[in-house]
């Protein structure tokens, strides 16, 4: 039985359950769709093998690019930033599309 505060998520063909407070429901499934999509992405790529070492690949990544826009913040406003995060996010859904899309042809 689940609990109001349990959200499952799919990342990498897997379900994790997660207890979060409801007020961060949204902002948990957003970070595990970005990670679901980076570790697709890695995988694709066929240079990485193996689930924790494109965990790891992903979350170097992920911390390089967070660390690489804290070095510059005069060139984003908060605004921006979400409007990128929406356009990833609406960009990683339209992969997972097309990745279910060749799977079931």
């Amino acid at each position: 039985m689940s609990s109001p505060n349990n959200v499952t998520v799919q990342i990498l063909d897997k379900e994790y359950s997660i207890i979060c407070p409801p007020e961060e429901r949204s902002n948990l499934i957003s970070a595990a769709r970005y990670l679901d999509g980076k570790m697709r992405e890695i995988r694709s790529s066929g240079k990485v093998i193996g689930a924790d070492r494109i965990a790891v690949m992903a979350a170097l990544n992920i911390t390089h690019d967070l660390l690489h826009n804290q070095e510059r913040p005069d060139a984003q406003s908060g605004g921006a930033t979400r409007e990128q995060v929406r356009e990833l996010l609406d960009r990683v859904d339209q992969a997972l599309a097309d990745d279910s899309d060749t799977k079931s042809n």
